[in-house]
């Protein structure tokens, strides 16, 4: 069986097996203890139950402490990051129904569906993502 160290200045848990990689790269801490088999299941190979990250304990061992909130800047990028997937997928949704309303062989439907995606688009443009997270999000076309 494996043994496993825990370094709470990483905060990691290493393989004892890969001692010598690590050693002769200087990247060996000075500090891993080993941990028993039940504590590397727990916080070395199963996912962190929701609204967790590892932590050190007070014994000096892992333990699953509370993530912190994320910063108005992580709110601010995730905020960034859904406005331009909703922008790709309106673009995406638009240009079919373009090339109908610009071939002239668009059904009354598609017409006012691509006005409605169109609208939704300026409103996406129109989102201030740094008031973050308080984002009136516009509602898709249907």
């Amino acid at each position: 069986m494996e043994q496993y160290y825990y370094s709470t200045s990483k905060n990691l848990l290493f393989p004892g097996s890969l001692f010598s990689d690590y050693n002769d790269v200087g990247m060996w801490p000075d500090d891993a203890k080993p941990v028993s088999d039940e504590i590397y299941q727990e916080f070395g190979s199963t996912p962190a139950p929701a609204g967790k990250i590892m932590v050190t304990g007070d014994d000096g061992l892992p333990a699953w402490g509370d993530q912190p909130a994320p910063t108005q800047d992580e709110l601010i990028a995730n905020a960034e990051s859904k406005k331009s997937s909703l922008l790709a997928a309106a673009a995406a949704a638009i240009a079919p129904l373009q090339d109908a309303v610009d071939l002239d062989i668009a059904t009354d439907e598609e017409t006012a569906l691509q006005t409605a995606w169109k609208k939704y688009r300026v409103l996406l443009n129109r989102v201030d993502t740094s008031v973050a997270p308080d984002i009136e999000w516009p509602e898709t076309p249907e």
